[in-house]
Protein backbone atom coordinates (compact mmCIF):
# COMPACT_ATOMS: atom_id res chain seq x y z
CA UNK A 1 0.00 0.00 0.00
CA UNK A 2 1.12 3.62 -1.04
CA UNK A 3 -0.38 5.67 1.38
CA UNK A 4 -0.34 9.81 1.00
CA UNK A 5 0.84 11.62 4.51
CA UNK A 6 -0.90 14.77 5.06
CA UNK A 7 0.73 17.14 7.50
CA UNK A 8 -1.12 19.71 9.78
CA UNK A 9 1.43 22.24 11.56
CA UNK A 10 1.06 23.81 14.70
CA UNK A 11 1.06 27.38 16.50
CA UNK A 12 2.67 30.22 14.51
CA UNK A 13 3.93 27.91 12.01
CA UNK A 14 3.29 26.58 8.43
CA UNK A 15 4.13 23.66 5.70
CA UNK A 16 7.77 24.92 5.16
CA UNK A 17 8.63 23.70 8.99
CA UNK A 18 7.85 20.44 7.38
CA UNK A 19 10.13 20.38 4.32
CA UNK A 20 13.03 18.41 5.82
CA UNK A 21 10.45 15.50 7.26
CA UNK A 22 9.20 15.52 3.79
CA UNK A 23 12.53 15.08 1.85
CA UNK A 24 13.41 12.25 3.94
CA UNK A 25 9.82 10.52 3.48
CA UNK A 26 9.99 11.32 -0.25
CA UNK A 27 13.81 9.13 -0.24
CA UNK A 28 11.52 6.22 1.74
CA UNK A 29 9.28 6.18 -1.13
CA UNK A 30 6.92 7.60 0.67
CA UNK A 31 4.24 10.09 -0.84
CA UNK A 32 3.52 12.81 1.64
CA UNK A 33 2.46 17.05 1.15
CA UNK A 34 2.00 19.24 3.91
CA UNK A 35 -0.89 21.87 4.52
CA UNK A 36 -0.68 25.65 5.11
CA UNK A 37 -3.86 26.07 7.53
CA UNK A 38 -5.86 29.47 6.45
CA UNK A 39 -4.04 32.18 7.01
CA UNK A 40 -0.47 30.45 7.06
CA UNK A 41 2.19 29.83 4.55
CA UNK A 42 2.21 32.81 1.85
CA UNK A 43 -1.13 33.95 3.56
CA UNK A 44 0.48 34.63 6.45
CA UNK A 45 0.58 38.09 7.88
CA UNK A 46 3.43 40.26 8.23
CA UNK A 47 3.37 43.79 9.81
CA UNK A 48 5.87 46.09 8.63
CA UNK A 49 6.34 47.14 12.30
CA UNK A 50 7.80 43.43 12.14
CA UNK A 51 10.41 43.37 10.21
CA UNK A 52 13.78 44.95 11.79
CA UNK A 53 13.95 47.60 12.93
CA UNK A 54 11.04 46.73 15.09
CA UNK A 55 8.37 49.07 15.78
CA UNK A 56 6.99 47.53 19.32
CA UNK A 57 3.93 49.59 19.58
CA UNK A 58 2.51 49.61 15.46
CA UNK A 59 3.14 45.64 15.74
CA UNK A 60 0.90 45.88 19.30
CA UNK A 61 -2.19 47.71 16.82
CA UNK A 62 -1.57 46.09 13.26
CA UNK A 63 -4.27 44.43 11.81
CA UNK A 64 -3.92 40.42 10.83
CA UNK A 65 -5.48 39.29 8.18
CA UNK A 66 -6.01 35.87 10.71
CA UNK A 67 -8.60 37.66 12.84
CA UNK A 68 -11.64 35.76 12.57
CA UNK A 69 -10.33 32.81 11.03
CA UNK A 70 -11.76 29.79 13.26
CA UNK A 71 -11.14 26.12 13.98
CA UNK A 72 -14.08 25.16 11.64
CA UNK A 73 -12.17 27.00 9.22
CA UNK A 74 -9.14 25.10 9.86
CA UNK A 75 -10.59 21.81 9.79
CA UNK A 76 -12.91 22.33 6.46
CA UNK A 77 -9.69 23.40 4.81
CA UNK A 78 -7.55 19.61 5.73
CA UNK A 79 -10.98 17.98 5.16
CA UNK A 80 -10.78 19.00 1.68
CA UNK A 81 -7.15 18.31 1.17
CA UNK A 82 -7.92 14.71 2.34
CA UNK A 83 -10.75 14.64 -0.04
CA UNK A 84 -8.05 15.28 -2.91
CA UNK A 85 -5.75 13.30 -1.58
CA UNK A 86 -7.76 10.97 -0.90
CA UNK A 87 -8.10 10.52 -4.63
CA UNK A 88 -4.77 8.79 -4.93
CA UNK A 89 -3.97 6.53 -1.99
CA UNK A 90 -5.12 5.95 1.70
CA UNK A 91 -4.23 9.35 3.79
CA UNK A 92 -2.28 9.06 7.08
CA UNK A 93 -2.79 12.29 8.61
CA UNK A 94 -0.03 13.95 11.10
CA UNK A 95 -0.81 16.75 13.06
CA UNK A 96 2.36 18.37 15.70
CA UNK A 97 1.12 20.70 18.87
CA UNK A 98 -1.51 22.34 18.18
CA UNK A 99 -2.43 20.74 14.75
CA UNK A 100 -3.83 17.96 17.12
CA UNK A 101 -6.39 19.71 17.72
CA UNK A 102 -7.23 19.59 13.84
CA UNK A 103 -6.80 16.71 13.70
CA UNK A 104 -9.06 15.86 16.34
CA UNK A 105 -11.74 17.68 14.51
CA UNK A 106 -10.94 16.20 10.93
CA UNK A 107 -10.92 12.50 11.99
CA UNK A 108 -14.33 13.07 13.97
CA UNK A 109 -16.10 14.56 10.77
CA UNK A 110 -14.45 12.01 8.74
CA UNK A 111 -12.66 8.66 9.79
CA UNK A 112 -13.73 6.90 6.49
CA UNK A 113 -11.39 9.17 4.57
CA UNK A 114 -8.74 8.14 6.71
CA UNK A 115 -6.04 5.55 6.74
CA UNK A 116 -4.46 6.64 10.64
CA UNK A 117 -4.13 9.66 12.18
CA UNK A 118 -0.67 10.33 13.99
CA UNK A 119 0.03 12.74 16.53
CA UNK A 120 3.57 13.88 17.00
CA UNK A 121 3.36 15.44 20.60
CA UNK A 122 0.47 17.01 19.77
CA UNK A 123 -2.58 18.00 21.40
CA UNK A 124 -5.60 14.95 21.57
CA UNK A 125 -8.30 16.08 23.74
CA UNK A 126 -10.25 13.84 25.30
CA UNK A 127 -11.67 14.36 28.57
CA UNK A 128 -11.50 17.74 28.83
CA UNK A 129 -10.84 20.52 26.43
CA UNK A 130 -7.59 22.20 25.82
CA UNK A 131 -8.74 24.92 28.42
CA UNK A 132 -9.35 22.14 30.78
CA UNK A 133 -6.14 20.85 30.20
CA UNK A 134 -4.10 24.10 30.51
CA UNK A 135 -5.31 24.03 34.50
CA UNK A 136 -4.00 20.64 34.87
CA UNK A 137 -0.61 19.82 36.13
CA UNK A 138 0.93 18.75 33.03
CA UNK A 139 0.55 21.75 31.59
CA UNK A 140 2.24 23.64 34.22
CA UNK A 141 5.37 22.09 33.94
CA UNK A 142 5.32 23.58 30.14
CA UNK A 143 8.12 25.80 29.61
CA UNK A 144 5.99 28.44 26.98
CA UNK A 145 4.43 29.49 30.88
CA UNK A 146 7.83 30.92 31.35
CA UNK A 147 8.36 33.34 27.76
CA UNK A 148 8.27 36.76 29.24
CA UNK A 149 7.43 39.47 26.65
CA UNK A 150 7.00 37.19 23.58
CA UNK A 151 3.66 38.29 23.44
CA UNK A 152 3.59 41.00 21.54
CA UNK A 153 -0.48 42.36 21.54
CA UNK A 154 -2.82 42.28 23.88
CA UNK A 155 -4.79 39.21 22.22
CA UNK A 156 -8.45 40.39 23.49
CA UNK A 157 -8.08 43.61 21.75
CA UNK A 158 -5.87 42.31 18.54
CA UNK A 159 -8.12 39.27 17.97
CA UNK A 160 -4.95 37.00 17.35
CA UNK A 161 -2.12 35.74 19.16
CA UNK A 162 0.31 37.57 17.56
CA UNK A 163 4.27 36.54 19.12
CA UNK A 164 7.41 38.52 18.85
CA UNK A 165 9.72 35.58 17.28
CA UNK A 166 12.46 38.22 16.24
CA UNK A 167 13.17 39.35 19.65
CA UNK A 168 16.89 40.18 20.33
CA UNK A 169 16.58 39.53 23.95
CA UNK A 170 19.27 37.26 25.06
CA UNK A 171 16.91 35.95 27.86
CA UNK A 172 13.81 35.21 26.25
CA UNK A 173 15.99 33.67 23.42
CA UNK A 174 17.46 31.42 25.77
CA UNK A 175 14.24 30.42 27.40
CA UNK A 176 12.84 30.15 23.69
CA UNK A 177 15.91 27.58 22.76
CA UNK A 178 15.03 25.31 25.96
CA UNK A 179 11.58 25.52 25.48
CA UNK A 180 11.49 24.36 22.04
CA UNK A 181 14.80 22.89 20.41
CA UNK A 182 16.84 21.97 23.50
CA UNK A 183 18.91 19.37 21.60
CA UNK A 184 19.66 21.55 18.60
CA UNK A 185 22.56 24.26 17.96
CA UNK A 186 21.89 27.50 18.31
CA UNK A 187 22.32 27.92 14.69
CA UNK A 188 19.65 25.64 14.27
CA UNK A 189 17.55 27.10 16.50
CA UNK A 190 17.31 30.91 15.27
CA UNK A 191 17.08 28.92 11.53
CA UNK A 192 14.03 27.25 13.23
CA UNK A 193 12.74 30.52 14.99
CA UNK A 194 12.69 32.55 11.39
CA UNK A 195 10.17 29.83 9.98
CA UNK A 196 7.89 31.18 12.71
CA UNK A 197 4.75 33.10 12.19
CA UNK A 198 3.93 36.05 14.26
CA UNK A 199 0.15 35.74 14.41
CA UNK A 200 -1.93 32.56 15.24
CA UNK A 201 -5.87 31.97 15.55
CA UNK A 202 -7.10 32.37 19.08
CA UNK A 203 -10.26 29.61 18.02
CA UNK A 204 -8.35 26.16 19.25
CA UNK A 205 -11.86 24.60 18.98
CA UNK A 206 -13.43 22.26 21.18
CA UNK A 207 -13.39 18.97 19.66
CA UNK A 208 -12.50 16.19 22.03
CA UNK A 209 -12.02 12.22 20.55
CA UNK A 210 -15.60 11.07 19.35
CA UNK A 211 -15.41 7.42 20.40
CA UNK A 212 -18.02 6.24 17.40
CA UNK A 213 -15.86 7.78 14.63
CA UNK A 214 -12.65 6.52 16.04
CA UNK A 215 -13.96 3.37 16.77
CA UNK A 216 -12.04 1.49 13.72
CA UNK A 217 -9.59 4.26 13.09
CA UNK A 218 -6.14 3.13 13.57
CA UNK A 219 -4.35 6.11 15.70
CA UNK A 220 -0.44 6.75 16.68
CA UNK A 221 0.88 8.84 19.43
CA UNK A 222 5.08 9.72 18.42
CA UNK A 223 5.82 10.99 22.49
CA UNK A 224 8.49 13.15 21.91
CA UNK A 225 10.40 12.35 25.37
CA UNK A 226 12.81 15.51 25.33
CA UNK A 227 9.88 17.88 24.56
CA UNK A 228 9.63 20.97 27.25
CA UNK A 229 6.76 22.70 25.00
CA UNK A 230 4.16 20.02 25.13
CA UNK A 231 5.67 18.21 28.45
CA UNK A 232 5.52 14.34 28.41
CA UNK A 233 3.29 14.20 31.05
CA UNK A 234 0.54 15.91 29.11
CA UNK A 235 1.40 13.84 26.32
CA UNK A 236 0.79 10.66 28.23
CA UNK A 237 -2.43 11.89 29.75
CA UNK A 238 -3.72 12.35 26.06
CA UNK A 239 -2.94 8.53 25.63
CA UNK A 240 -4.02 7.57 28.81
CA UNK A 241 -7.34 9.27 28.50
CA UNK A 242 -7.85 7.74 24.32
CA UNK A 243 -6.99 4.24 25.39
CA UNK A 244 -9.52 4.41 28.35
CA UNK A 245 -12.40 5.85 26.13
CA UNK A 246 -11.29 3.15 23.17
CA UNK A 247 -10.24 0.11 25.60
CA UNK A 248 -10.36 -2.22 21.99
CA UNK A 249 -8.82 0.24 19.64
CA UNK A 250 -5.63 1.56 21.86
CA UNK A 251 -3.06 4.08 20.99
CA UNK A 252 0.14 3.00 18.90
CA UNK A 253 2.82 4.52 20.84
CA UNK A 254 6.59 5.50 20.07
CA UNK A 255 8.99 7.58 21.24
CA UNK A 256 11.84 9.75 19.89
CA UNK A 257 14.20 11.28 21.97
CA UNK A 258 14.36 14.90 21.18
CA UNK A 259 12.79 18.23 21.62
CA UNK A 260 9.51 20.05 20.63
CA UNK A 261 11.01 21.16 16.96
CA UNK A 262 14.36 18.75 17.26
CA UNK A 263 12.63 16.11 14.82
CA UNK A 264 11.96 18.72 11.98
CA UNK A 265 15.31 19.83 12.06
CA UNK A 266 16.60 16.77 11.91
CA UNK A 267 13.63 14.23 10.51
CA UNK A 268 15.70 10.75 9.62
CA UNK A 269 14.48 8.76 12.74
CA UNK A 270 10.93 10.31 12.63
CA UNK A 271 10.66 9.57 8.66
CA UNK A 272 12.04 6.25 9.47
CA UNK A 273 9.21 5.60 12.13
CA UNK A 274 6.41 7.21 9.96
CA UNK A 275 7.12 5.10 6.91
CA UNK A 276 6.71 2.05 8.84
CA UNK A 277 2.91 2.93 9.35
CA UNK A 278 1.22 2.43 5.95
Amino acid sequence: MNAIYVFVHGSNSNSFHWSPLLRELTLLGRRALAVDLPGHGFGAPFPASYQAPQDPASLATAPSGLTGVSHADNVDHVIDVVRRAGEHGPVVLVGHSRGGMTVTGVANAVPDLLHRVVYVSAWCCVDVTAGGYMEGPEWASSALNDLPGLIAANPAELGVLRMNWRTADPELLAKLKAAMLADGTDAEFLAALNTLEPDESLDGGSDRVDPEAWARLPHTYVRLAGDRSVPVGLQDRFIREADALLPDNPFDVHTLDTSHMGFLVRPRQAAELLAGLD
